[in-house]
Formats: C-alpha cells, sequence, structure tokens
C-alpha cells in the first residue's frame, strides 16, 4: 500500500534524512550522558548524577518519538548502534572525564543536536514536511534550553 500523506517520495526521503542526522546525533549524546550519569565523581555528585539522568530519560524518549516520524515518512529508521552513529558527529569519550569537562562536553553535544535540528528545519521546510519541522523545532528548543542550563553550570 501506497503513503498518501501529501509528500511525494522525494520530500519524504528528505525529511527522513534530516531526521536520521538528528536521531544519530541524538543518539550519540544519550550514550555519553547516560555513561557520565554512572561515572561522574567529586563534590556536585548528587546534582549532576540526578541531572544526568533526567537529560538521558529525556534523549531516551526523543529517539523513539523520531524515528517513529522516520517511519511515518515511509522511511526505515537506522535499527543499531553502528547505524545510528553513521549519522552522528558527537565524539564518544575515551575514558572518564572530571566533572567540569563532562559539562562541557555535554554543552557542546546538546548544541551539535540544536544545530542539526535547526538543518534539519530547513530541509523539511523545502520539502513541505511541516509535521516533521514541528518535531525539529520541539528538539531544537530542548537541545537549546538544556545547553543554557548546563553552561550556567560551569
Amino acid at each position: 500500500m501506497g503513503i498518501e500523506i501529501g509528500l511525494t517520495e522525494h520530500e519524504r526521503e528528505q525529511s527522513a534524512n534530516a531526521l536520521k542526522r538528528l536521531l544519530g546525533e541524538t543518539y550519540a549524546l544519550y550514550v555519553k550522558t547516560h555513561g557520565y550519569h554512572w561515572n561522574v565523581t567529586g563534590p556536585r555528585f548528587q546534582a549532576l548524577h540526578a541531572e544526568f539522568m533526567t537529560q538521558y530519560q529525556e534523549l531516551w524518549t526523543a529517539l523513539d518519538e523520531i524515528a517513529e516520524r522516520i517511519r511515518a515518512l515511509g522511511v526505515f529508521a537506522p535499527g543499531s548502534s553502528a547505524e545510528l552513529l553513521e549519522h552522528a558527529t558527537i565524539p564518544a569519550d575515551n575514558g572518564v572525564p572530571d566533572a567540569e569537562s563532562m559539562l562541557a562536553n555535554l554543552v557542546r553535544g546538546h548544541e551539535t543536536v540544536a544545530r542539526a535540528a535547526r538543518e534539519g528545519m530547513t530541509q523539511a521546510s523545502e520539502a513541505g514536511d511541516d509535521v516533521t519541522v514541528d518535531l525539529l523545532t520541539q528538539r531544537a528548543t530542548i537541545a537549546d534550553k538544556t545547553a543554557w542550563m548546563l553552561r550556567s553550570s560551569l
């Protein structure tokens, strides 16, 4: 059965590609944030441990929303860690940074997600896909706010 949602196959693929990039960046940031939750140390342990948990849970939920939008467009979402990370530029950590470095790394990660969302908004808008633009706008809003809050802790 064909997909008749008011977008051509090309337009759906254009939006899905933007979403795949956002999905990859979000996944890389999720993994980083969850690892920081497990491994943070120092005098701000309790506060950062709790904050990182709030953030990784929000990112986990976002992964599902993004992937489901890709599927609604009739495109398969990346289904393995390797496939997801093919779309990411956020670097993995080798070792355990100190708490201040964790905060700085997460600021950069959320800024990367915000940029990916904004670039995706342009692509989805060109495709006439307002639903995807809305999702990307929501993700940029959350990434901007989270980066600001983390930045304020440095």
